[in-house]
């Protein structure tokens, strides 16, 4: 039985025209679908209101026109009544029209409903029509005679295949979307806690759906030199921190270590909070190794620091090292920001460096970096394929971008929203969508504001005056909206990401960093800037993608 809205509709005096559709609708329409009686409509000057309407999640929307007493259809006209009673009328063009009037309100006020399947019928419950009978505007399919209706099975089956035939729009309703719609129409307002809600029961499933990687971690403990292979959201991140988390536990030294320093924070956050026994002897930055081992600290103004000396550095302190200080095992995560000459040096950090563990976790689609880096060593191969960590439609987004196959495990969710600026006015508008998602009823600490181009001024601000420790301390604390960069957000993600498109440095890495910032949303994905361009940079497949995005003008 749908739910209905009002509970108990106060029809109007049409011999109880509306009550016996509403009555046979709602008996057997499925638990999860709404049915809504008399909903009016005001756009401008114009009035319009819906005798019935459906809104059925996984399928789309219903507008019911219900016209009751003896109806014809004569001369190319519609008739109510009969004897000196009668008086034409127009049924289809009455649902018609209240039907687009829906529609573009929808549009206006931004909601995905405005996009899904959408179709309208006639409903007159006191007279019968011929199962053969059809007219130019109203297929049979779209007309619920007085047997359809006391056959309250045959009228949902009408209702559902008028909005599969004929329903106009492409994209079917989710959950989401069908609540969001019922709240407006109703004249509730979206709630923040349900909001909250729904967001904490996707990143559960998402959670969930990782820890079942745990399977894999008896090949990584049976081989003792892999490499991991997997796209964004295939859970490499977890599986490294387990890996290095048993290794430990095993007697094993550990060293635990990335390129990003906010990745390595997180490693660093997340292993602090394990038992002593169980912590990596080293968690962090591959370059911060060297300098804990004596070696001057990077400059960030020289490239050469990061690139040759402190590599250099690192493999010639390695060989001074008492055998104490070597590890047995060396877990490296997001590895495709390695450079070549980084690998020999790690090598070194190894007590046997001929068969010491060495676990490589890495995803050459976000090789954004302007290096190639390849272990030189034989690793077993071991390919990721499901992305565990977003929504159905930012996997499939991502998907689109990445070179091998990655399967979508996550629920269905909200359509991927896209709002088309040019490049120069990417981050004023991303600035935009953060407060319109605020007054939604996001929570600030989980969205993150992401650029591909120049930084954003508060994330230079916030670094300049804090420093960086403090800087992704800020971000773990999960307070405040997060200012950051495609660069530096790699293995990390957000509730809700709002990349911010405003251009690339390298041209050759635009496809990479696309699919990079892309990737790091969980639940809600806001793509900020040229449409046209993410689309030519993403090429046919992410085309399609986008066709599904909900168009957010946020009356600009």
């Amino acid at each position: 039985m749908a739910r209905t809205y009002p509970e108990h509709p106060a029809f109007p005096e049409d011999g109880g025209a509306e009550q016996t559709v509403w009555e046979a609708l709602r008996d057997h329409l499925p638990d999860d679908a709404v049915l809504l009686a008399g909903t009016a409509l005001q756009d401008g000057p114009k009035e319009r209101e819906i005798d019935l309407l459906v809104v059925w999640p996984g399928l789309g929307v219903a507008a019911i026109e219900v016209k009751g007493g003896h109806v014809i259809r004569a001369d190319g006209q519609w008739w109510q009544g009969s004897g000196a009673g009668r008086h034409p009328i127009d049924p289809v063009g009455q649902v018609q029209d209240a039907k687009h009037t829906l529609m573009a309100l929808l549009a206006r006020h931004g909601l995905a409903a405005a996009r899904t399947r959408t179709a309208h019928l006639v409903a007159l419950p006191h007279t019968y029509v011929p199962r053969d009978w059809d007219a130019p505007e109203l297929p049979r399919t779209m007309l619920l005679d007085r047997a359809d209706v006391a056959d309250g099975g045959r009228a949902v089956h009408l209702v559902r295949r008028a909005i599969d035939e004929h329903g106009a729009g492409h994209a079917p309703l989710d959950e989401p979307a069908a609540e969001a719609l019922v709240e407006w129409l109703t004249g509730g307002f979206p709630s923040q806690a349900e909001t909250l809600a729904v967001a904490a029961q996707y990143e559960d499933h998402l959670d969930r759906l990782t820890r079942e990687q745990a399977h894999a971690m008896r090949f990584l403990d049976a081989v003792p030199r892999v490499h991991v292979v997997g796209g964004a959201g295939t859970g490499k991140t977890w599986l490294a921190l387990e890996h290095a988390r048993r290794r430990a536990r095993a007697g094993e030294r550990v060293a635990l270590m990335c390129y990003s320093r906010g990745l390595a924070r997180y490693l660093e956050r997340t292993t602090a909070t394990w038992p002593a026994r169980e912590r990596p002897a080293y968690v962090g930055l591959f370059h911060e190794l060297p300098v804990r081992w004596g070696a001057a600290p990077g400059d960030d103004a020289d490239p050469a620091d990061w690139e040759e000396r402190l590599p250099r550095e690192l493999g010639d302190l390695a060989a001074q090292r008492p055998q104490a200080d070597l590890f047995d095992a060396v877990v490296v995560d997001e590895a495709q920001d390695f450079g070549d000459e980084w690998w020999p040096a790690l090598l070194r950090c190894l007590r046997d460096p001929d068969r010491g563990r060495l676990a490589v976790f890495s995803d050459d689609g976000q090789r954004v970096f302007p290096r190639s880096g390849t272990a030189p060593v034989e690793l077993t191969v071991i390919e990721l394929d499901e992305n565990l960590r977003s929504t159905k439609q930012i996997a499939q987004l991502c998907g689109a971008l990445h070179e091998g196959v990655t399967r979508p495990r996550g629920w269905a969710g909200a359509p991927v929203r896209v709002v088309d600026v040019p490049a120069e006015e990417a981050v004023g508008a991303a600035d935009d969508v953060v407060e319109a998602l605020l007054d939604e009823g996001w929570e600030p600490g989980q969205i993150a504001l992401l650029t591909t181009g120049r930084r954003h001024p508060m994330q230079v601000e916030t670094v300049g005056l804090a420093g960086y420790q403090e800087y992704w301390d800020g971000f773990f604390a999960g307070e405040d909206v997060f200012y950051g960069h495609v660069l530096g957000f790699k293995g990390l993600e957000r509730t809700v990401v709002v990349l911010a498109v405003n251009g690339v440095r390298d041209p050759a890495r635009a496809r990479t960093m696309l699919y990079t910032g892309l990737s790091r949303a969980r639940v809600l994905l806001v793509v900020v800037g040229p449409r046209g361009y993410v689309e030519e940079v993403g090429g046919e497949a992410v085309r399609k993608r986008l066709g599904d995005a909900w168009e957010w003008g946020l009356g600009r």
